[in-house]
């Protein structure tokens, strides 16, 4: 019986001598049956992914480091002035003596709506089919952009909150939103970290970004 034995290179094991890469469904091919291009992909892969692992690794170690160190600021506040820093979500922000270096920490709410927004739909419905010829394009294509989406489960979250920031007297767009309101359903929440910078007091902050796609002196 032939034995699996372990990893030469990345990719490759061998089996009874011979040196195999297990493909898509799972299949060892023979390293020689395999494409040069292939082959040189594989290895290019593999090298980016252990950098992307270790970075990866790296930025949650700083995540973890940032709110451990402002958690222990925080308490040296407690401890010092009997309060806490930040509004009732926990929303704060840190700046340096200078002015010029700043770190804000946001508290945003996960949002999912319950059955109420059927009867929003309906009641929405009602009022554009009524208006018909009366009704503004934007607002059909508000309503449009709301309530269709891939899934007929979902909406377009920044699509409601728009429907409810539009001045509509009607009685039926009032109960409505009001439909909306009350569909409302906060099922978690999510703490990000921004951090900001600044030639001088008087200038505009920029933000100093872990995004890949933002990142200063990456390839366009």
């Amino acid at each position: 019986m032939s034995q699996l034995n372990t990893l030469t290179e990345p990719g490759e094991t061998i089996v009874n001598g011979s040196r195999y890469m297990r493909d898509a469904k799972g299949s060892l091919v023979p390293v020689e049956a395999i494409k040069p291009a292939h082959k040189l992909e594989d290895e290019v892969i593999r090298k980016i992914m252990g950098h992307a692992r270790d970075l990866s690794a790296q930025i949650a170690r700083f995540r973890g480091h940032t709110f451990t160190d402002l958690g222990e600021f925080d308490a040296l506040l407690e401890q010092e002035y009997g309060s806490t820093r930040g509004g009732k979500k926990g929303n704060r922000t840190y700046q340096s003596f200078d002015g010029l270096m700043k770190v804000s920490v946001s508290v945003a709410d996960h949002i999912d709506f319950g059955p109420q927004l059927q009867i929003a739909k309906q009641l929405i419905d009602e009022c554009l089919n009524e208006w018909a010829a009366d009704s503004r394009p934007e607002l059909r294509a508000i309503v449009t952009r709301a309530f269709n989406t891939d899934r007929p489960d979902q909406v377009n979250r920044g699509e409601i909150f728009m429907l409810l920031r539009l001045e509509i007297e009607d009685p039926r767009w009032l109960r409505a939103m009001e439909a909306i309101r009350d569909a409302m359903r906060v099922t978690g929440s999510k703490t990000y970290l921004r951090f900001y910078e600044r030639a001088a007091p008087d200038a505009s902050w920029e933000a100093v970004t872990i995004d890949m796609a933002k990142a200063k002196g990456g390839a366009s």
